[in-house]
């Protein structure tokens, strides 16, 4: 017999105390803007233990306003907003061109938290991002050298060649350019982190950016 998927779901435990530390939240002594606040929460998830805390969730909608998501990882933030890569011709590059505005959501499930971003994305001029890509590893160089993200593919081996060029380049030229790679930032209109609670008296401290200044408020869990 195969497996019973609603079994498993009924077997699962959110926020296993031995694994999961949900720890007092204070919306009243957080600061004015949501970056320091960001940031404080990205370091104690890695030292907490959370695997990929760089992870996050890219959500996009296409021309006719229907949505997608994928996970990407974070390669900065900063008061220029949350910054992530792709190739331009790539499915959600398309979609940032159609419809420049997007969401992110974080969860670090070690502390039982969660921070989602909301806001335009503007794309990086060409050699920022060209920066960017040849600041990572060969790997992610030789990926971008593969390029035709999101297109058909006929079949694994003709992905195996590629990918063999591709890295066989990316070990010679570790400046090689690869014109569709696009760095990405996202301005925040909201910012809201999201700390659980065992008794479900969720905290969720939400920044909304209003006349360029920013305003906090608290939302029902």
């Amino acid at each position: 017999m195969g497996t019973d998927l609603h079994e498993l779901l009924r077997s699962l435990r959110v926020w296993d105390p031995e694994v999961t530390e949900l720890r007092p939240f204070d919306p009243a002594t957080t600061p004015d803007e949501p970056l320091p606040l960001f940031t404080e929460w990205f370091a104690q998830a890695v030292a907490a233990g959370q695997r990929e805390p760089h992870a996050m969730s890219l959500a996009t909608s296409d021309a006719d306003g229907h949505p997608d998501v994928r996970i990407v990882m974070l390669h900065g933030a900063d008061a220029d907003g949350w910054a992530f890569a792709t190739h331009a011709t790539s499915r959600k590059g398309g979609q940032l061109a159609a419809r420049p505005y997007a969401a992110l959501a974080f969860y670090w499930s070690a502390l039982g938290r969660q921070v989602r971003v909301r806001g335009p994305v503007t794309a990086a001029p060409a050699q920022e991002s060209q920066g960017d890509l040849h600041a990572r590893s060969t790997g992610a160089l030789a990926a971008a050298l593969t390029g035709r993200q999101s297109e058909v593919l006929e079949s694994v081996d003709e992905l195996a060649r590629a990918s063999e060029a591709a890295w066989e380049r990316a070990q010679q030229e570790p400046d090689a350019p690869v014109a569709t790679w696009t760095l990405y930032r996202l301005r925040p209109d909201e910012v809201e982190f999201f700390q659980g609670d065992e008794r479900r008296r969720h905290v969720r401290l939400n920044y909304r950016r209003r006349d360029g200044a920013w305003a906090k408020e608290l939302l029902w869990p």
